[in-house]
């Protein structure tokens, strides 16, 4: 009966919706204990922007690929930001709420397992850029981490759901292959971009100071 429901649209639906409200409970609590509301209040603005931005950079897509999955123009760096610029609590939780929009704007579901790994788990991974937010190289490198992070929750769904689609070839390698040719395709089109527009990074760390005000 739970399996029926979670493979209805109605109930991936509703599961998405009352999943992100709790998890903007997540994020209110963890901007709570900013000691300057001015600054927790912020934090908050940046989150549902940057929520916002990916959304629609999510409907730009370059390639959509039949089993699920997209290269999009820039969507995952939008969150990557959130965790860069306030660590990756706060950044798990945003990608965690920016996948379960997904799932409600485009769900691709056979399995409650599976809607667990590849909605909120595989984006709340793009979050894990805030352990590198120290880094004087941590935009680009933080932003890699999270996309590495995502890849890594994409080919476990492949590997454990999705292995029919692999035919004769080894799920894994398959798996691996499909998961880089959107994930790793979309990472590679944003270093370019970091590497011939310069400007770009400079724009970043200006955002990162408004963010970071007191």
């Amino acid at each position: 009966l739970m399996q029926a429901f979670f493979e209805a649209w109605y109930g991936q639906v509703i599961t998405a919706i009352v999943a992100v409200l709790l998890i903007l409970v997540g994020i209110g609590i963890v901007a709570g204990r900013k000691k300057n509301r001015r600054q927790a209040t912020r934090m908050l603005v940046f989150s549902a922007a940057a929520i916002a931005l990916a959304t629609v950079l999510s409907f730009l897509k370059i390639v959509e690929l039949p089993q699920g999955g997209s290269l999009t123009l820039f969507s995952m760096f939008a969150i990557t930001l959130i965790g860069y610029f306030y660590g990756p609590a706060q950044g798990i939780l945003c990608g965690m709420a920016y996948g379960l929009i997904q799932l409600i704007l485009g769900p691709y579901v056979i399995h409650p397992a599976q809607l667990v790994i590849d909605y909120p788990l595989a984006f709340g991974m793009l979050g894990l850029s805030g352990f590198l937010n120290k880094r004087p190289d941590g935009l680009l490198a933080g932003y890699m981490l999270g996309v590495f992070g995502r890849l890594v929750m994409a080919v476990l769904s492949g590997v454990i759901f999705f292995a029919d689609y692999a035919g004769e070839m080894d799920p894994f390698i398959y798996s691996v292959g499909y998961n880089i040719a959107y994930l790793g395709g979309e990472a590679l089109l944003t270093a370019v971009v970091f590497m011939v527009v310069p400007a770009v990074k400079k724009t970043v760390e200006r955002i990162k100071t408004i963010a970071l005000a007191q």
